[in-house]
């Protein structure tokens, strides 16, 4: 009896070895490979996190550099989609902000500060073109002044407002026509051309919507003014 006690007990103990081994085993198994799964993810995590594209002002393709403003802008579509003039991850106008309408949209902003100080749209198709004359004679002196079109900016132009929008920098306005697209970043007081502008024609040839050329548009770094 004793001696079948001691093999039973024998038996019993290794069989609880053996067992306490292939539970080892297996946890190890599944500890390895849940580390591995962690690692493999944070490893995956990186790659993607190092991968993201960084985000510039506005949406811009690239950062400005110190003492300059981050544009960009958009002529309108159409008749259907406002223009939209950012600066400085700023939205200044734009149809979801209710503040563009058909002819020239302009922001006027501090060339110092960068601080909007005003939005104005004057109709030049079915409007009078008198008031976007005063407006821009009382532009002071020193401001970015950033222009976009939408719908017609043109058929009421005169001479005039032509002769105002060419002194802040503007090469383009004298062609620009009925439904042309253009925008355009100056400034009052500018002594030279401006390199910000661009113009695209309406031609029933080459326009993308029908009656109207395609959208316009342009991004860039404006230096502040300086005293």
């Amino acid at each position: 009896m004793r001696i079948a006690g001691i093999i039973k007990f024998t038996v019993a103990v290794a069989g609880f070895l053996v067992t306490f081994y292939v539970v080892s085993q297996v946890f190890e198994i599944k500890m390895g490979s849940h580390l591995g799964n962690i690692f493999a993810r944070s490893a995956v995590d990186t790659v993607v996190r190092s991968t993201k594209p960084p985000r510039y002002k506005c949406g811009t393709s690239k950062a400005c550099p110190e003492n300059h403003f981050t544009f960009k802008m958009a002529s309108g579509a159409a008749n259907v989609v406002g223009p939209k003039i950012c600066l400085n991850d700023n939205i200044l106008m734009s149809g979801v902000k209710n503040n563009v309408g058909r002819g020239i949209n302009t922001a006027l902003v501090n060339g110092k500060t960068g601080d909007l100080m005003e939005t104005k749209y004057h109709d030049l198709w079915g409007g009078d073109v008198d008031p976007f004359i005063t407006f821009l004679n009382n532009i002071p002196s020193g401001t970015l002044v950033l222009m976009a079109t939408y719908d017609d900016g043109a058929t009421k132009l005169n001479d005039e407002a032509r002769k105002i929008i060419s002194e802040l920098g503007s090469v383009s306005i004298g062609n620009l026509a009925f439904r042309d697209n253009w925008v355009f970043v100056g400034g009052k007081g500018i002594k030279t051309k401006s390199p910000f502008e661009q113009h695209i024609k309406n031609n029933k040839d080459t326009n993308k919507y029908e009656g109207w050329p395609e959208v316009v548009e342009m991004e860039g770094c404006v230096p502040q003014k300086q005293d």
